[in-house]
């Protein structure tokens, strides 16, 4: 399969890097910059964010040469620029091409004016990236990468294990077969809006550990959160037709772990930065690459309202980072709050 052919990586960021270096095992790789300068740079030294890259990798800034060049292609993109990146590829896009997306988020239209007025939305108006796929372009075969990436241990060449899901096995077996190598193990499951699920809703829980970690509650604490944490994304995951199961594999459970217990996480970094008293615009506009816990929990929370879930950490959490209520009266509030059962979501 590919054979003589190249799979392209559209976003050069961390994430997109270090898929790059880990496809360069098995494949020759096309990796996207918007940027032209970057792209330059990339093929003149042969590193990207202070990474050497495989000399099978080559970056380009031409959307059109990647598509025809590829017939796989691994979108990783920030959730809140996937539509815009999907618009200007779609044209260039053939129902023969694979689309695996990277980016854990989720899309809504015009989010900053529902935060900003008591409109409600609905599951009509969030759109996981494979969904958003289909709806923008003529590609069918889709499928996500899921599960504990943390990109900087990757670039480091430490060995983890990802999950592909697509409803196509031919998608998660091509999967398998350009990014299996010693250091990446790959899985496959069918419940492809369960690993997308999981692979979003994970980073809330991350920024709400890094809170904790910054504020010096200690690690029992954090075991609650990501412990409740979990039954409230499988709430989520349940009420927006996935299956429960989803959320106790790789791609939940094992994702959540690794993402709300590093300082390498976007997200627990940014609620650590929280925890340790800077704001949200300092913490953003000095922070590298997006973290796309912020997003979610903006989208999560108002998906709680119209769904009618009890999530209590998610409703604190978006308090404590939206409408800056104190993070102590939030745990006060957790602490106390009556949980009838450990486990209540079967």
């Amino acid at each position: 399969m590919l054979q003589g052919q190249k799979v392209g990586i559209i976003g050069a960021g961390s994430f997109g890097t270090a898929i790059a270096n880990l496809l360069a095992y098995n494949v020759d790789v096309l990796l996207y910059s918007r940027k032209a300068d970057l792209s330059r740079q990339i093929n003149e030294t042969r590193q990207n964010l202070g990474v050497v890259l495989s000399d099978r990798v080559t970056a380009t800034n031409d959307l059109q040469e990647v598509a025809e060049s590829c017939t796989l292609l691994f979108p990783v993109v920030p959730s809140e620029s996937f539509r815009n990146m999907m618009r200007y590829l779609s044209p260039y896009l053939r129902p023969y091409h694979i689309i695996i997306h990277g980016t854990k988020g989720l899309d809504t239209p015009d989010l900053a004016s529902v935060m900003a007025t008591d409109k409600m939305i609905t599951r009509k108006d969030v759109h996981t990236m494979s969904e958003v796929v289909l709806q923008e372009s003529v590609v069918r075969r889709v499928g996500c990468l899921s599960g504990p990436n943390l990109a900087q241990e990757i670039l480091e060449g430490l060995p983890t294990a990802t999950v592909i899901g697509s409803n196509y096995n031919e998608v998660i077996e091509l999967g398998k077969a350009v990014l299996s190598s010693r250091v990446f193990h790959v899985f496959g499951t069918n419940d492809i809006l369960g690993a997308e699920l999981a692979g979003a809703l994970k980073n809330i829980i991350a920024i709400g550990s890094g809170i904790l970690k910054g504020k010096s509650y200690g690690k029992n604490l954090q075991a609650m959160l990501i412990t409740r944490g979990l039954i409230e994304m499988t709430r989520f995951g349940i009420a927006m037709g996935s299956t429960h199961s989803a959320f106790f594999g790789t791609a939940g459970i094992g994702d959540l772990i690794a993402t709300a217990t590093s300082k390498k996480s976007r997200n627990f970094t940014f609620g650590y930065r929280l925890g340790q008293g800077e704001s949200i615009q300092a913490i953003q506009s000095t922070m590298p690459e997006l973290a796309e816990g912020v997003r979610t929990l903006s989208i999560a929370f108002q998906l709680a309202k119209y769904y009618k879930l009890h999530v209590p950490i998610t409703n604190m959490l978006y308090k404590v980072v939206f409408e800056g209520f104190e993070f102590d009266r939030a745990m006060d509030f957790l602490m106390t709050y009556p949980y009838d059962v450990d486990v209540d979501i079967f």
